[in-house]
């Protein structure tokens, strides 16, 4: 059975705030198993996106989230992170979008194989 998404957020809040790092939850997706999606804003102009991993790559590894940066060089200007953001809300108005804030761009999550 897979950790709900309102719980999986609260979560991953709290080992941000445990690594001293600011995180905010920008939008409130659907509780039960809305998709979410990590932005991590470097605070130079650079920015990551992390999304769900391909489930055959969860089951695979035997865990309950896999998350795969969603673009191929490793940061990326805020703007087109931004521009993919809304192209995600238009195809699932449920997401979920998580905002941290952290000078070295680390994510906290497990990942997938690169892109």
């Amino acid at each position: 059975m897979r950790l709900r998404a309102d719980i999986f957020v609260s979560a991953y809040l709290r080992r941000c705030q445990v690594e001293n790092v600011f995180g905010a939850l920008r939008k409130r997706g659907a509780a039960e198993a809305g998709a979410i999606f990590v932005k991590v804003d470097r605070l130079d102009g650079m920015a990551a996106l992390y999304g769900p991993a391909p489930q055959t790559e969860t089951a695979e590894r035997g865990v309950d989230r896999l998350w795969s940066r969603l673009h191929k060089d490793p940061f990326i200007p805020v703007p087109d992170v931004e521009e993919r953001l809304v192209k995600e809300q238009r195809f699932d108005p449920d997401l979920w979008i998580i905002e941290i804030e952290d000078r070295q761009g680390r994510c906290f999550l497990d990942l997938a194989g690169e892109v």
